[in-house]
């Protein structure tokens, strides 16, 4: 699966921005957040189910960012708000074969595709 990423940037300190990703490549898929800061293992943020009928979050993010996906048009969105210093990473969307026997998993290793970085900087 193709994924392109974008809606990166620098805000300050309890600002908002927000990520897209569209998958290009014909299918439906689950799609989710993971993010990765210098020195730092990439990190699972937040998934959300192909039919956009479940989420899952990092309890680091829960109440401050959503996940939502367009099924129509194959993207998903990751609105964040309040946002922290410790949230500024590369943040990576992927893609996997959805499994509605399984919960959402977390883990990086179930995840196939993978989407360029975009840079998020918060600054305090």
């Amino acid at each position: 699966v193709q994924l392109q990423a974008s809606g990166g940037g620098l805000v300050q300190a309890g600002g908002s921005l927000r990520l897209s990703c569209v998958a290009h490549t014909a299918g439906s898929y689950a799609m989710g957040w993971f993010r990765q800061a210098p020195g730092k293992e990439r990190e699972f943020v937040a998934a959300v189910r192909r039919d956009n009928r479940g989420t899952r979050y990092a309890d680091s993010v829960k109440g401050r960012f959503t996940i939502s996906k367009d099924v129509a048009k194959n993207t998903v969105y990751l609105q964040m708000d309040s946002l922290k210093p410790e949230d500024t990473a590369v943040y990576y969307c992927t893609s996997k074969t959805e499994n509605f026997n399984r919960p959402i998993p977390t883990n990086i290793y179930d995840y196939r595709d993978w989407g360029q970085g975009t840079q998020v900087t918060v600054s305090s």
